[in-house]
């Protein structure tokens, strides 16, 4: 089944989605009370990107803010995890890491229904195609390398120094991950089966490589989850931190350089495209680079890592489809992301097929 691309159907906000509307007074009132430079006449747009928590653009005649809050309906159990968000932007924002600033957090429920938190909005160049349409070859080029100098510098943040020493559990983490997204996907019925997951489920905890590090991990670093300055290579802001936990740095590099192995209309990829005639690094350039600016030897383990993140990509979007089942997607793509699902599997387990090759 095709699909839409998501560089168009994602882009900006629209008119708030039916089922996702929120009270216009009771969040006026709050923001009064809660944001100091906040000055009403609100207007609330939805952002038509996301899959998971819904997020809004609050539009004030001086100045627009960001207000992401959990979804309706009956959730799972730590998913949606909003009030983690905020504290890894306020760590984060210690480090002096690319980061919208928090500007207030609810965690009460009568207000909106369910917790929520506002940040400032970043302006600047969100770009839906991963080979950068519209620029000059120099340009995408250092666009790539600040991507890849941004998730460097990430990885290198002393975590608890900047209070995030309890942000997840050291160690362990691809047994720990495995098992969490492999238990989502079997207890997840109502979104049912899929061999491809199936075999994976069992391939990959007896397939674990050697070898252990931790640091601040995004879980969802692609080029559609930054924001570019408008007229420069520069990343002004990393978005969407839902995800986000201690882990491996190899497991989050590789999910980011997965781009290179996804076919675009799955999420953003290079699949099929001429990266040299688009001026852009291959992938084991780009591979390179990391480890060159991490002083690393390499990453033996870099097509297991790859393994696991398409099966965890896969289990994502299992649980979309889950959701719209039950009801309950915040996105207007979430049908398109059920429909590549099983082409999503099938490319999950080529990658551990190819660590056997």
């Amino acid at each position: 089944m095709a699909v839409t691309s998501p560089t168009k159907a994602n882009e900006g906000s629209s008119t708030v989605r039916a089922g996702y509307e929120i009270d216009a007074r009771a969040l006026d009132a709050w923001l009064h009370e809660h944001v100091t430079d906040y000055a009403g006449r609100l207007t609330i747009e939805q952002f038509k990107g996301g899959q998971s928590n819904p997020t809004y653009k609050l539009v004030t005649p001086d100045k627009a803010y960001v207000l992401r809050k959990q979804p309706p309906g009956q959730l799972l159990k730590g998913a949606h995890a909003v009030d983690r968000e905020v504290k890894v932007l306020t760590g984060l924002a210690q480090a002096n890491f690319p980061v919208a600033q928090v500007r207030a957090v609810c965690t009460d429920p009568s207000v909106l229904g369910t917790i929520f938190y506002v940040m400032d909005m970043v302006e600047g160049r969100i770009f839906w195609d991963a080979t950068i349409p519209g620029v000059e070859n120099d340009e995408r080029a250092a666009l790539f390398d600040a991507m890849n100098a941004t998730i460097a510098q990430l990885h290198d943040i002393d975590y608890a120094a900047v209070g995030l020493g309890d942000y997840g559990r050291p160690g362990n983490y691809f047994a720990r991950q495995i098992a969490r997204w492999s238990k989502q996907y079997l207890e997840d019925t109502d979104a049912g089966r899929d061999p491809d997951m199936d075999r994976l489920v069992e391939w990959l905890p007896t397939h674990i490589p050697d070898g252990d590090e931790t640091s601040i991990v995004h879980g969802d670093f692609r080029i559609d989850n930054v924001i570019f300055h408008a007229c420069e290579p520069r990343v002004l802001a990393v978005l969407d931190w839902e995800l986000s936990t201690l882990g491996h740095p190899g497991a989050d590099f590789a999910y980011h350089a997965m781009m290179y192995r996804m076919p675009p209309h799955i999420v953003a990829g290079l699949a099929g495209a001429d990266i040299a005639a688009l001026g852009m690094p291959s992938e084991d350039e780009y591979l390179a680079a990391y480890c060159r600016r991490r002083k690393l030897d390499g990453m033996p383990a870099y097509d297991f890592y790859m393994a696991f993140n398409f099966f965890r990509l896969a289990a994502i979007f299992h649980g979309i489809k889950g959701r719209v089942i039950r009801g309950n997607a915040s996105s207007a793509q979430a049908r398109e992301r059920v429909a590549v699902l099983p082409e999503l599997t099938r490319l999950a387990w080529r990658q551990a097929e190819r660590t056997m090759a």
